[in-house]
């Protein structure tokens, strides 16, 4: 199998209605399992370029109430991942060739919760380092040939970097 192609795109205000109406479907699929949802990833900071793919991150009840359920996100059009390298958590994608989603489902309030709301919000409210991060996705995508994989690895540092500021200030 190739690796993934990825493309970087302007931020699109249309994204946060796109995560909107997802958000209502898993919502609905995953009833009181689902504690809460939250839009994460490039594509919930406004103004920041992003792959044009939402990813959501579901607060659970358990894990395994969750496993229970992959029938229902099999139904929404996700692909269960499982914990896809992160112990705890629940990985679903949609859309093979051409992503649309990506679902990260972790227990209510762990570190890891933590963790994503805290980069996100850091991002939301430093311009600089949102306009840093633009210009490290940009020579990601250029270094690792727009491949997928690379493309992350090479993200790493600054992330790793933002996110203990974020944390340092929560």
């Amino acid at each position: 199998m190739a690796a993934r192609q990825i493309a970087l795109e302007p931020y699109n205000p249309a994204w946060t209605a796109q995560f909107v109406a997802e958000e209502k479907r898993v919502r609905e699929a995953l009833g009181d399992v689902a504690l809460a949802v939250h839009h994460i990833g490039s594509t919930s900071v406004p103004g920041l370029t992003a792959k044009p793919v939402i990813d959501m991150l579901v607060e659970v009840s358990s894990l395994k109430a969750l496993d229970a359920l992959n029938s229902a996100m099999q139904a929404l059009g996700y692909t269960p991942r499982g914990e896809y390298g992160i112990p705890g958590r629940r990985y679903f994608i949609k859309g093979e060739a051409v992503r649309t989603h990506h679902l990260h489902a972790f227990v209510a309030a762990s570190e890891q919760v933590t963790r994503h709301l805290a980069f996100r919000d850091y991002l939301r409210r430093h311009d600089d380092a949102a306009r840093e991060y633009a210009q490290i996705k940009f020579a990601a995508a250029r270094d690792s040939g727009f491949q997928s994989d690379l493309y992350s690895q090479l993200k790493n540092d600054f992330i790793a970097r933002v996110e203990q500021q974020a944390l340092a200030q929560r």
